[in-house]
């Protein structure tokens, strides 16, 4: 005979896989949207209708709100008043100001994730170089048909590079700065091609021999090119 503990119990299973439902699909909403975002698919200063993105995310419109609420804290969409909800709009301006932001965190990230890095971290980092490498490979060949998975090859680079900093507060601030520094990128057409894989090979090399100096230095110079060559073509 069921008791009314057993069914207190059961309600209460039920509520949090329902609740974990509900979270799953909207983390899946965000990322699906702060991707096309990223990538141009929706672009910058287009209205992002109610209606339209209810289709295209199957999502519900309680859950797209919530969305674009947090994605206009993230800095990705603007919520005007009265109007809705646009994508976030683009301006050199704005580009300088994210890429030295990305300098002062990723910087200071590196210097102790080099410091701390035992020999999982040099494992991974090893790992998504290899990666990243073959993929900048093809795109020298004249291969710029896997031009996404070459960007996610790069920022798992990157993210490899400073994740033994132990901190996941500059880990979640310097992942949002990340994307959109990227979403820039995405802009451009063109890449800086071998210049920038010469200097992901020389990251990696002083991160390995733990050489801060060295590694820090490449970091801002290859920022600062990578902000130089997106204004120069926007």
């Amino acid at each position: 005979m069921i008791n009314v503990l057993q069914v207190t119990e059961r309600m209460m299973i039920r509520d949090k896989s329902m609740t974990r439902a509900i979270n799953t699909v909207g983390s899946s909403t965000y990322e699906r949207i702060k991707k096309d975002i990223i990538f141009g698919t929706l672009a910058p200063g287009s209205k992002l209708k109610l209606d339209a993105l209810k289709q295209q995310y199957e999502a519900s419109v309680s859950t797209l709100r919530e969305t674009l609420n947090r994605l206009s804290s993230d800095g990705f969409v603007e919520a005007a008043e009265q109007r809705g909800f646009f994508v976030r709009s683009v301006s050199k301006e704005d580009l300088t100001e994210i890429a030295n932001l990305r300098i002062l965190l990723e910087c200071s990230a590196l210097k102790t994730s080099i410091e701390n890095g035992d020999a999982d971290w040099e494992g991974n980092l090893v790992a998504a170089h290899h990666k990243l490498r073959l993929t900048e490979e093809k795109m020298l060949s004249g291969d710029t048909s896997q031009k996404e998975l070459w960007k996610r090859y790069d920022w798992e680079f990157h993210k490899t590079l400073i994740e033994a900093c132990n901190s996941q507060n500059l880990m979640s601030l310097h992942a949002i700065i990340y994307d959109k520094y990227l979403r820039y990128q995405m802009l451009v057409i063109t890449d800086r091609g071998e210049a920038a894989a010469k200097e992901h090979k020389q990251m990696f090399d002083a991160a390995l021999v733990r050489d801060v100096d060295a590694a820090t230095k490449v970091l801002e110079v290859h920022i600062r090119k990578g902000l130089e060559h997106t204004l120069a073509n926007m």
